[in-house]
């Protein structure tokens, strides 16, 4: 499932120089991270004028329309050295007096449309569960986001939600690790999680990732709050994967300067094997000595021969 098309589904770009940088048409632009609601996701945005302090209330273009947001701080904007930094949003302006007023209300009228809509699931006894409750500023329309199960008929309840707010109004199911982002958490590490801090979309995790990064396949180790296999996971899996590349695999009998030895374990970020020779002693050889290994020739055996011969008469 994609991540629903949100203002907190946007990453946030990061870089190691800070405030004033120019953009393809050469006009100069300043970087702020800016936030839609409070403790909510952070994301960049460019505005022309440097002088904007954290606090204040500006007016954000977004997909539909203008959204106001706060002034975090300024960021630093990723890139290479010679490539154009980009912002997620773009800031239109400053806020208004009664753009302000209205903005700091914003939230407690999603609060209470999440109670009433959760009043209303529990009258319709569905079996659904309300996660977040999202109003454009302009009152165009209000999105609810939930979870489920299964599928739920809901246009009795999206009736009586267009009858209580006088607006168009969305229902969007969504997964659990989107339920996880928008609620937010600590992480094992410690840390903000990963989807509700900077992940803009969710890639592909399975149990080969851990294999690959020999982390214990134990569930409770690699799972996250969201009862899913950790994000996390896609981070260096690639580099473990190029790492291996080229190293004999563990199991295997190989021969370096005519010693045998059967690999026991590699370890990749050292570039290293673990192998037992012949007298069952355990060594560990760097690469400058496992890289000119060859593979031991497998003795034939009267079954082998028998296989072979049975092939050729088939």
């Amino acid at each position: 499932m994609q991540a629903p098309n949100d203002l907190r589904y946007y990453m946030t770009e990061m870089s190691e120089e800070e405030s004033s940088v120019r953009s393809e048409t050469g006009e100069g632009k300043t970087f702020y991270r800016i936030q839609f609601r409070e403790e909510g996701q952070q994301f960049s945005a460019s505005f022309p004028e440097p002088d904007l302090a954290a606090g204040n209330v500006v007016m954000v273009d977004t997909d539909h329309g203008l959204e106001p947001a706060e002034i975090v701080g300024r960021p630093s904007l990723t890139g290479c050295r010679g490539q154009v930094s980009r912002a997620t949003f773009e800031i239109s302006r400053l806020a208004s007096d009664e753009e302000r007023e209205k903005y700091s209300h914003l939230a407690e009228h999603e609060a209470r449309a999440f109670s009433i809509c959760r009043g209303l699931i529990e009258k319709h006894e569905l079996s659904m569960q309300l996660v977040r409750v999202e109003r454009f500023f302009n009152g165009s329309k209000m999105v609810f986001y939930f979870t489920a199960d299964n599928r739920v008929d809901f246009r009795a309840l999206v009736k009586d939600l267009v009858q209580e707010f006088r607006t168009r109004v969305e229902m969007r199911q969504v997964g659990v690790r989107h339920e996880t982002k928008m609620i937010g958490g600590i992480g094992t590490c410690g840390r903000e999680l990963c989807c509700s801090s900077f992940i803009k979309k969710f890639d592909s995790v399975s149990i080969k990732m851990a294999k690959e990064q020999d982390l214990p396949l134990n569930p409770a180790k690699i799972s996250g709050v969201c009862n899913r296999l950790l994000c996390c996971l896609t981070y260096e899996y690639d580099t473990y994967k190029k790492q291996r590349k080229g190293m004999p695999r563990p199991g295997k009998r190989i021969v370096i300067n005519n010693e045998h030895f059967r690999v026991k374990r590699q370890n990749p970020l050292q570039e290293t094997i673990l192998v037992e020779n012949e007298s069952g002693e355990e060594i560990t050889l760097p690469r400058d000595q496992w890289k000119q290994y060859r593979h031991q020739k497998r003795k034939t055996t009267g079954r082998d021969r028998k296989k072979k011969k049975d092939r050729g008469n088939s």
